[in-house]
């Protein structure tokens, strides 16, 4: 059995109208983070050279000082 042919019926009266209006699919936002791994670990690297320095600049200090007084001039 075929199916039966559906007639298109437009009313005489009165407006219709079909309007497709494309919608924005919003998704879920990313989470960036503030600052890239690459970016910390040169941070973390500063800061640990830094550190070192200090220390390298105490110690030098200390054995300045402690050479002048034994009477050296820290010259050997």
């Amino acid at each position: 059995m075929a199916p039966p042919e559906v007639k298109e019926v437009l009313p005489s009266r009165g407006a219709l109208f079909h309007e497709e209006i494309p919608q924005f699919v919003l998704c879920k936002p990313k989470l960036l983070p503030l600052k890239s791994i690459t970016l910390e670990k040169v941070e973390n690297m500063q800061r640990e050279a830094e550190e070192k320095a200090k220390e390298t600049m105490k110690l030098v200090s200390a054995s300045t000082l402690l050479g002048n007084k034994n009477g050296n001039n820290g010259s050997v």
